[in-house]
């Protein structure tokens, strides 16, 4: 019997992500450097593994309730007050999830219906689409490629009044990947004088806060949105906590008891022990991400110097770990092939810009949360690519 016509019809619109796609279709590459997925080449701190041992070895592993355990919670507001200036309730202003990404599908099922826009500035992580996607949505761009990536108010606002009713949410990613963008307190401010006129959801993504190079703090728009505002965060990036699967929402108790149904049918709650970890990172490693940072700013300001002068083009990212790199116009603007090229005949990988939608073409991105020996004996190979392509 052929089932293939009875699927949820809002699959053909989506796809695996081309970064996955891009990274496991060159990962047979022998002696392979990749340089391509987000993930710090940093192990999670001791006492947070420690943690999770000790979780296990007093027999954690039963349910947590669906919001995660109090304490974890408790930590968690504790931690956002601290480093950011907010104010949750552990009790019903927040909740615990696999994830970051489980983060954002609780969210946006619980909000959207089918028909209803998202706002996005663009080029943008590929995981916010397929989500939308899935219940019937749409995702509006907003290109931000002529501003050097950087979203105004003046274009936020425009957007909006374009959209109309159909209008549900925006998704603000900073810092941002793809781009490295981030925003000063006054640009967050701006933004929510624009939002607060309108009756959108604001689903902020903000797990890259702790990675910020600007020597001023992360503000979150939920410090100045916050009836608006389903703030998403998580331990991957700021603990090198990938793996742990562990992400946080935080919103007012209206929302959250909304979300927390599409959560509680989706996973019913995030792995306990992983849970008890999670609370030693919060409670007792709120600095953990300093000494990567130290490290993150080295490596990007060695491929700034190297990239830049090979002819990309590279708006100095300001937070998260990549670069995102203008080919050179003398150069195929085709990222995927050209990135291809480059596996093939150098035995590195980044990632194409095409992956980050249709305002990512003719760029590149680089992590460079891989190791400084990697990324050094990345920019040889580079080098020589590009030379000998001059040549052809």
């Amino acid at each position: 019997m052929n089932l293939r016509h009875r699927f949820n019809q809002n699959l053909n619109r989506i796809e695996v992500s081309m970064i996955r796609q891009f990274d496991q279709a060159i990962s047979d590459i022998p002696g392979i450097l990749k340089l391509t997925l987000g993930e710090p080449d940093f192990t999670t701190p001791d006492h947070v593994k420690e943690a999770a041992k000790a979780a296990i070895d007093a027999n954690q592993s039963h349910y947590t309730g669906m919001a995660g355990l109090l304490e974890l919670r408790q930590a968690a507001a504790e931690f956002v007050a601290e480093k950011y200036n907010l104010s949750y309730n552990p009790m019903n202003e927040i909740l615990v999830t696999i994830g970051a990404t489980e983060a954002l599908s609780a969210s946006l099922v619980a909000i959207l219906e089918p028909g209803d826009k998202v706002l996005l500035p663009a080029p943008a992580y590929p995981g916010y689409e397929p989500i939308v996607n899935m219940v019937g949505a749409d995702i509006v761009e907003i290109d931000t490629t002529e501003n050097d990536f950087v979203l105004t108010p003046e274009m936020l606002e425009k957007t909006i009044i374009e959209q109309g009713e159909k209008l549900k949410a925006v998704i603000l990613n900073y810092p941002a990947n793809p781009t490295g963008v981030t925003y000063s307190r006054e640009q967050i401010q701006a933004f929510a004088e624009v939002l607060k006129k309108y009756p959108i959801f604001v689903l902020s993504d903000e797990v890259y806060a702790e990675l910020t190079y600007t020597g001023e703090p992360h503000v979150s728009i939920a410090e100045f949105l916050p009836e608006q505002t389903i703030l998403i965060q998580g331990l991957s990036k700021s603990h090198a906590m990938t793996g742990w699967r562990i992400g946080l929402i935080m919103s007012c108790a209206e929302i959250v008891a909304q979300v927390i149904k599409s959560h509680q049918y989706l996973v019913t709650a995030a792995a306990t022990a992983m849970q008890y970890g999670a609370l030693e990172a919060l409670k007792n490693g709120k600095d953990d991400a300093l000494p990567m940072r130290h490290e993150y700013v080295k490596r990007r300001d060695y491929l700034i110097e190297k990239m830049t002068g090979l002819g990309f083009g590279i708006i100095k990212p300001e937070g998260a770990f990549y670069i995102f790199a203008k080919i050179p116009d003398r150069y195929p603007q085709d990222s995927f092939s050209f990135l291809q090229e480059f596996a093939r005949k150098k035995a590195v990988a980044f990632i194409p810009g095409a992956a980050f939608g249709r305002y990512g073409e003719g760029y590149i991105r680089i992590s460079y949360a891989a190791s400084m020996e990697t990324i050094e004996q990345a920019m040889v190979r580079l080098k020589e690519f590009m030379a000998e392509y001059g040549a052809d």
